[in-house]
């Protein structure tokens, strides 16, 4: 757990032809002299006898020879008479790897659509070409397009896993005068398998679907699972530590300078329906010396996927006067090495009861960081608030993937965020509950604050809906499962 302070987040802003056409005018002849011309060429295109169903514009905003980054923006047009399902639809962007081991990785910045709906994949051309032995393949996993609709803006982007410069001059469907949107056959579109737009290159217009990206979603269930229904005795209870769970007793930050981290602030008490939750405690006489924190956290193996879990958060002390600032939280972390480490991440649900770092509460914050410096104090990262009660039990959703992290309360989408502020590194598991720094209420009479989780969730390297997560769950604890853990680390 970071030792930072945790003033109010402060935000950082981020860095900144030809459509296919029916039968050939020229019969038989003209459609066999093109098919020849596009045998010897090395091209595979769209029969000249299929009728235009779906057309595609691109424009790219990265046209060096050389970038960070590839950035293929794509819009899709509906040409047909019917409503097309965007799931029936991919499309293949073919490039020239900078190697034949070179890994690289999907982001949708922005999309009309929803980058929620948005999903990319990396597959191999065997036998490649001088201009592509890779391409990217988009998908969609909901929506659709009426006829003459259109998606709209889709800002891809993908880069090299070493995130070293890659070279964009020899790849087949990178148009560098290609500043505005315009048709584009060079990527090519299908609907369920069917070629209906573009020119392939040769050897690189495979049937099969490709094989995911290692750091894109995965099949249903992701790559790994871990879930746990905290059916612990105790904190001392051997198979909370065999389960890779840690209750924290070391000293230091957050909270407040001097405080407390003891074992027994960690419980599992009974909730009802035969359930057990994992309760955080925290207490406070005002003072240093008799103030407690308390902290669960899981090892660092997780990145991207889901996470979820059921929390109660609390409005009031269950004992004690009420006022103090004690924040209850629930996420994500790599460790910071050094001020400004930029393989630091965090991704955070904070709910705030009595307010603090300068606003009124209660307050919940989604915050994404991508870094920080201690001293002098300066944070780099995103957040979304909201100014109302969350007192009771929540379903909380973190969604990483393509780029962008997606928090979800109670079904709900509560933020978006990406960016420079995507995690970039594997992350641990935390619940904490603490006081801030300056932010105790006057007197010495105790008070004590608690904080539950139900149970945990995480879906490694898949995107599951807020829905499907209680659909999980239930499922585990109709079968009599309570911990599962599949994910390496």
């Amino acid at each position: 757990m970071s030792t930072r302070r945790w003033p109010p987040p402060i935000l950082r802003p981020l860095p900144s032809r030809r459509r296919p056409g029916g039968r050939s005018p020229y019969g038989w002849l003209g459609a066999l002299v093109c098919a020849l011309a596009l045998a010897v060429s090395g091209l595979v295109a769209v029969p000249a006898s299929a009728q235009p169903s779906l057309r595609l514009q691109y424009r790219t905003t990265a046209p060096g020879a050389t970038a960070d980054q590839a950035e293929p923006w794509f819009n899709l047009i509906n040409d047909s008479g019917s409503a097309v399902p965007l799931s029936q639809v991919r499309i293949r962007y073919y490039f020239k790897a900078d190697s034949p081991t070179q890994q690289y990785r999907f982001a949708c910045s922005w999309a009309v659509v929803s980058c929620g709906t948005v999903t990319g994949t990396f597959g191999t051309i065997s036998p490649g070409t001088e201009t592509a032995d890779r391409y990217l393949e988009v998908g969609f996993t909901s929506g659709g397009l009426a006829p003459g609709a259109q998606t709209g803006d889709m800002q891809l982007r993908f880069y090299r896993a070493d995130w070293q410069r890659m070279d964009q001059s020899d790849d087949y469907s990178f148009g560098p005068g290609r500043t505005s949107y315009g048709d584009w056959t060079k990527v090519t579109v299908y609907r369920d398998g069917e070629l209906v737009w573009g020119t392939a290159p040769a050897g690189g217009d495979p049937t099969e679907t490709p094989s995911p990206d290692p750091t894109g979603p995965g099949e249903p269930g992701g790559t790994g699972v871990v879930f746990d229904d905290f059916s612990y005795a105790d904190s001392d209870d051997p198979a909370l530590t065999a389960h890779s769970w840690t209750v924290r007793t070391y000293s230091g930050g957050p909270g407040v300078p001097g405080a407390s981290w003891p074992k027994g602030n960690v419980t599992f008490p009974s909730i009802g329906g035969g359930n057990k939750a994992m309760q955080l405690r925290a207490v406070t006489d005002g003072t240093s010396g008799g103030t407690q924190q308390a902290e669960l956290y899981h090892q660092r193996k997780f990145f991207e996927g889901t996470y979820a879990a059921r929390v109660r958060f609390s409005d009031a002390p269950v004992s004690g006067p009420d006022g103090d600032q004690v924040v209850q939280t629930f996420f994500t972390i790599t460790p910071l090495a050094f001020d400004l480490d930029p393989d630091y991440g965090e991704l955070d649900f904070e709910y705030l009861p009595n307010g603090g770092w300068g606003a009124e509460g209660p307050i919940m914050y989604a915050t994404t960081w991508e870094t920080y410096r201690n001293d002098p104090w300066l944070a780099v990262n995103t957040h979304t608030e909201a100014t109302r009660s969350y007192d009771g039990w929540h379903t909380l959703v973190i969604q990483v993937s393509g780029g962008v992290v997606r928090y979800y309360i109670d079904g709900e989408l509560f933020a978006e965020h990406g960016g420079i502020y995507y995690p970039e590194t594997p992350m641990s598991v935390n619940f904490n509950l603490w006081f801030i720094n300056g932010g105790l209420l006057g007197g010495s009479t105790e008070r004590s604050y608690v904080e539950q989780v139900d149970w945990f969730y995480h879906s490694q390297n898949e995107v599951v809906s807020p829905a499907e997560v209680e659909s999980r769950v239930n499922a585990y604890r109709a079968d009599s499962i309570t911990w599962v853990d599949t994910v390496t680390g």
